[in-house]
């Protein structure tokens, strides 16, 4: 049902992202689908895991008292060319009728009293009956359907006044140096303060503060609450995991943790979040987390990430820390937790310090890959710091009274923050303005270091910690990334979708209008080039850097530490110039309509290459509807006149080129199959299929196919015509299961899968032999690649992603490398020679292959599904799907 409220003004175009709303009404389903926004009441999904472009949106119901009981759908892809931005409200207040949600059967927020999801639009309506401070959008849609809401208090505003402010904000991003001279814009421009309450489902706390501080905010009566008010828009993100907090999971409905997702974005609630920062563009962002005994705050320590201009954020980012510490010790909260700086141990008695990771953890505590929603927040400008609230409440014997303590301890942040802000929201308004003219100015990257750490603006007492190492080290940056198209791109699809992305997050992408020659390479035109001197360049050197290795730099990291989707995502990058280069040459912007497919007129047979996610999703489709598709022995699907009207619809549906092939080329081809995948893993492994197209999969697992084949039953394989294996598959030799497997498999089936669990099942049906190696279970990282064998060349890439690395020796008669590891080209593993260490992997077997019979087994080492990221892995994996099943 809708709560019925005010609605005070109109959003700036049709659509919200995440829903449609016009004047406080929602729009019909044909509109709202047209537009690429949700349906009220409807979740929109496709098969893609938030990968690639094109594909149809299916109508689901939304949330119901049973939703757990049915599986998390992919959600939709990214729009193509980086789709519509968050339509933010023409005037303030907006208060739209906002949908009321049904309580869910099983609320994990009864055990512990905290606010469920289903109270939030009832509460927020009543909040906006009472006060004109307060606004709320939704701004997105959870992957089970739940609205995410965006809160915003301030003083009211008239139209006029918040187009000025919009004006504003786009000055200080676009002309910074402009924006620092105009004396009205750096008297009235609202500065706006970002707090985002709950993205791991199941740390749920702050939640419950920021609608405590917002309630206390939009009813205050005093001078100082109506000032903070007229300056400053405070922006409260409630509930960023909806379908977590209410079944108490960390991930996502999808199964993925969205607080890991800020750069692949396969999550919509990851995708809200980047679209919030783009339109809010904060001053300050703080993320709200548990459990850590004791409260903590960034900023965080070693290593530091080469991207972001420290020297701007650290001053600023550690005295937030330091005033939220002197805040709560002063409040002496009853039942909170305090940290003991002699002794690192937390304890029950006021020591008058909190947790402080940059003062108090030398390392495992960093900020370095911008995954995590606060380091993302830096890269868009703004201050950020995540916050660890101290007492889980999970598995406590007084839920409900740790719950308590931990929502005063978040109010009492926030508070602090919020108030740091006010005071010092005109230095950090330069600061981030200065952030941005850097980047347009293509000005050196300021490296942090202990020669230049005195000059550095902001408290002294932070000068002495810092790292002897200079772990922020030096970084020279490219004047621009050149996305080749043409013969020098190894999958048009790949690169197209690697500029959707760029899009996505705001970076500024340009195309050549002629060919260039640039470094001694003719670029022709139309090839794709990301300049660096544009305001979001440490965010856009992020996505397309490789990285760095920095297995030396510290003893411990805290997850991942390599993510580059220029190295990762299967498609061509190139490198140019250095900062202080003259521009490449005349461009033109990219800012909409991804370029069509195509298939040549009078062309009988047709083919495209296989090299890339969309490539394969196309693929699969055309097998699906039953086309007859032959893969030829250089990499392409090629199609006949009977295919050609679906041929001519797949290449509008993903942008895939077809070209012309003969008829003899066309014959010689294997004909492709629609295959059913059966599959043992993750969610990982479930996404990675159904992103590429593999829609017909059966779950299956050791147990499973042991109890039924003892019983006699259909195991789930019969019909299958691979197993892809991502965890492991453990069945004795000779039990009944192991049996109905290696009948299975003399039956032409084929296993496919990663790492040691992968290979040892392989082994144990004799597909394959050797001895699998594991590297440290914390290292990960961007590894150089070769490709000796014949499965994989057609298109073959020079890196992929680990995490670990699983490597192959000792292989058998029968046993192909099909890659081979070189070196590591970023990322953390230190160099040891010991068994399983960096040292002794150069060289060996990155992923093999065998063959028995009409039986085939291909085992990945490297981690083709991590994340659902890795999007050349993705299309690796398929390939070797495909190849197996032959």
């Amino acid at each position: 049902m809708l709560v019925r409220t005010r609605s005070l003004a109109v959003l700036t175009g049709a659509a919200l992202t995440g829903v449609a709303l016009v004047a406080g009404s929602l729009t019909t389903p044909a509109a709202a689908q047209s537009s690429g926004a949700l349906v009220a009441g409807h979740a929109v999904t496709g098969l893609a895991a938030g990968l690639g472009r094109g594909i149809e949106a299916n109508i689901l119901a939304g949330p119901t008292a049973d939703s757990e009981d049915r599986p998390a759908d992919p959600p939709a892809p990214l729009p193509a060319r980086g789709g519509d931005p968050l339509r933010m409200p023409t005037s303030y207040p907006y208060q739209p009728e906002l949908r009321v949600f049904p309580p869910d059967a099983a609320e994990a927020t009864e055990l512990n009293g905290t606010v469920s999801h289903a109270d939030l639009a009832p509460h927020l309506t009543r909040l906006m009956e009472r006060s004109d401070r307060v606004s709320t959008q939704v701004v997105g849609r959870s992957t089970q359907g739940r609205d995410l809401y965006l809160v915003t208090v301030t003083a009211p505003e008239r139209r006029s006044e918040t187009a000025r402010q919009t004006a504003w904000r786009e000055e200080i991003r676009e002309r910074p140096s402009a924006a620092l001279r105009n004396r009205e814009l750096l008297t009235d421009y609202k500065t706006p303060i970002w707090i985002s309450a709950n993205i791991h489902g199941d740390e749920w706390e702050g939640t419950d503060a920021a609608l405590r501080v917002v309630e206390r905010l939009a009813t205050a009566g005093d001078v100082a609450t109506k000032r903070l008010l007229e300056q400053h828009r405070l922006v409260f993100s409630l509930t960023l995991n909806p379908d977590g907090r209410t079944r108490a999971t960390r991930s996502t409905a999808l199964g993925l943790d969205a607080n890991r997702d800020m750069v692949t974005l396969a999550t919509p609630e990851a995708r809200s979040y980047v679209r919030t920062a783009q339109a809010v563009q904060p001053l300050f962002a703080g993320d709200f987390h548990g459990y850590t005994d004791v409260l903590q705050v960034e900023p965080a320590g070693p290593p530091h990430g080469e991207n972001y201009e420290y020297d701007l954020f650290l001053p600023h980012a550690y005295a937030i820390a330091r005033q939220v510490e002197d805040d709560v010790v002063a409040a002496g909260i009853d039942g909170n937790t305090y940290y003991d700086r002699e002794t690192g141990q937390v304890v029950a008695g006021n020591t008058g310090s909190i947790k402080i990771p940059y003062r108090d953890t030398p390392s495992g505590w960093d900020d370095y890959p911008p995954v995590f929603t606060a380091q993302y927040a830096l890269l868009h400008g703004a201050v950020s710091s995540t916050v660890e609230l101290p007492i889980d409440p999970t598995g406590s014997t007084t839920p409900r009274a740790d719950a308590t303590v931990n929502t005063e301890v978040a109010a009492t942040v926030m508070r602090s923050m919020i108030d740091y802000v006010h005071s010092s929201s005109d230095s950090m308004l330069a600061d981030q303005a200065e952030l941005f003219r850097r980047g347009l100015a293509g000005a050196p990257k300021v490296a942090l270091t202990k020669e230049n750490i005195g000059a550095v603006p902001g408290p002294d007492e932070w000068k002495p910690l810092w790292d002897e190492a200079d772990d922020q080290g030096a970084v020279r940056l490219p004047r621009a990334y050149v996305i080749p198209v043409g013969s020098g791109q190894r999958s048009a699809s790949d690169a197209e979708d690697l500029v959707d992305a760029l899009l996505f997050h705001g970076v500024e992408v340009e195309r050549l209008a002629a060919p260039t020659r640039l470094a001694g390479t003719t670029y022709p035109a139309g090839s794709y080039v990301v300049d660096l001197h544009q305001p979001l360049r440490g965010l856009a050197n992020t996505l397309l850097a490789p990285g760095s290795d920095i297995s030396d730099d510290v003893p411990a990291m805290y997850d991942v530490s390599a993510w580059s989707p220029a190295y990762l995502w299967g498609a061509t990058v190139d490198r140019v110039g250095v900062t202080s280069d003259d521009p490449v040459g005349r461009t033109v912007p990219v800012r909409r309509g991804a370029p069509r497919g195509s298939v040549p007129e009078g062309a009988r047979y047709v083919a495209f290459d296989v090299a890339g996610v969309q490539d394969h999703r196309a693929l699969n489709d055309l097998l699906g509807q039953g086309v007859t598709v032959r893969l030829t022995a250089d990499g392409r699907a090629a199609v006949g006149p009977r295919g050609l009207r679906a041929a001519r619809a797949v290449a509008d549906r993903y942008g895939i080129s077809f070209g012309t092939v003969s008829r003899a080329e066309y014959a010689a081809g294997e004909r492709g199959e629609d295959l059913t995948v059966a599959y043992a893993g993750n969610q990982d492994d479930r996404l990675s299929l159904l992103a590429l197209g593999f829609d017909d999969l059966v779950p299956v697992s050791a147990a499973q196919i042991e109890a039924r084949a003892a019983r006699g039953d259909p195991t789930g394989l019969e019909d299958a015509d691979v197993l892809w294996i991502g965890s492991s598959l453990d069945l004795r030799v000779g039990s009944a299961g192991h049996t109905r497997v290696l009948a299975w498999l003399h039956d032409d089936g084929a296993i496919v899968g990663r790492g040691a669990g992968a290979f040892a099942a392989a082994e144990s049906y004799g597909l394959v032999s050797g001895t699998a190696m594991t590297g440290d279970p914390a290292s990960n990282g961007i590894m150089a690649t070769r490709t000796p064998g014949e499965v994989l060349d057609d298109h073959p890439q020079d890196h992929g992603f680990v995490y670990p690395a699983v490597w192959f020796t000792d292989l058998g008669d029968g046993t192909s490398a099909e890659l081979t590891y070189g070196g590591l080209r970023a990322g953390y593993w230190p160099l040891t020679r010991e068994p399983g260490g960096r040292g002794s992997v150069i060289g060996q077997a990155a992923a093999v292959s065998g063959k028995v019979g009409h039986a085939r087994a291909f085992v990945f080492g490297t981690s083709v599904f991590f994340r659902t990221h890795p999007r050349g892995g993705l299309s690796q994996a398929a390939t070797a799907i495909h190849w197996a099943a032959r």
